[in-house]
């Protein structure tokens, strides 16, 4: 940091961090209070090579928690685009998982919309249903910081089904509906918070931050210093002012809950008390 001028680095949002790679990141390292992952934040390509591979262990252990299974599959087979899947009634619930929101180009939209229509028919045929519900799901961020490629699979199915055979339309949603002789798949991109109340419920997310805090933060015996941030909003999003002085969740030690905040920040585009 030497050398450098606070005022040359942007607020939090523009870092693009992935919660999952803070919390694993910050076990390995130990650390206890923000401002020791926020110098490591600063070159922030040193979580890139982490990104995929966090991102799979969460789908990995998550995914049967919450009653859905990973589907292993091999390339160029109709379940090669599946990573998880779950059987409700006459329904097939089905997920493609991404590590963050801006992980697709306008090839992969594509190529995306192509599978869904071209293998719904055989997906509802192996589970024995017809309705399939399909969603892109994105594991954390929000729909105003997605580059919008993730929407423009639900355009690309319009075009590639034919509008004859759309139900919904995706204009101004984030879903769309089909029908292929006789059976319906809806298709919907959900992106963090979105995915995590799909995948369980509305407490999901919290449980999910929760437990990464848990397994990944080690508790500080006493409360940091007053921490001058780098990076502009960062003293914003971590302040407990908010928190009264005898305010426990019990889950997290109190130390901790600057984390939680931490990580909340990755799943909505501003925090309010």
């Amino acid at each position: 940091m030497s050398g450098h001028d606070a005022s040359e680095y942007a607020s939090f949002s523009k870092f693009n961090t992935n919660p999952f790679v803070l919390m694993f990141y910050a076990k390995r390292k130990g650390y206890s209070y923000i401002s020791e992952i926020e110098a490591d934040i600063l070159p922030a390509k040193l979580f890139s090579s982490m990104e995929t591979s966090a991102g799979r262990m969460v789908q990995d252990v998550v995914l049967p928690i919450y009653g859905w299974e990973s589907v292993e599959s091999t390339m160029h087979s109709a379940s090669s685009v599946l990573d998880g899947r779950r059987y409700e009634g006459d329904v097939v619930r089905l997920a493609t998982l991404k590590s963050g929101p801006r992980c697709l180009n306008d090839e992969m939209s594509k190529n995306l919309a192509d599978d869904i229509v071209g293998h719904a028919e055989q997906w509802a045929e192996e589970a024995g249903v017809d309705h399939v519900d399909f969603t892109y799901g994105v594991l954390y961020g929000t729909k105003k910081r997605s580059n919008k490629k993730d929407w423009h699979i639900l355009r690309n199915i319009v075009e590639t089904r034919g509008a004859r055979f759309v139900i919904q339309d995706p204009k101004h949603r984030w879903d769309c509906s089909f029908r292929i002789r006789g059976i319906r798949i809806d298709v919907a991109v959900r992106i963090g918070g979105d995915w995590w109340a799909h995948l369980g419920d509305t407490h999901t997310l919290t449980e999910i931050m929760c437990a990464l805090i848990r397994s990944c933060v080690t508790p500080a015996k006493t409360a940091e210093e007053s921490t001058m941030y780098t990076i502009s909003d960062l003293g914003d999003i971590l302040s407990t002012e908010c928190v009264p002085d005898d305010y426990n969740v019990s889950l997290i030690q109190r130390s901790q809950i600057q984390w939680l905040f931490f990580l909340a920040r990755h799943y909505c585009d501003r925090l309010e008390e």
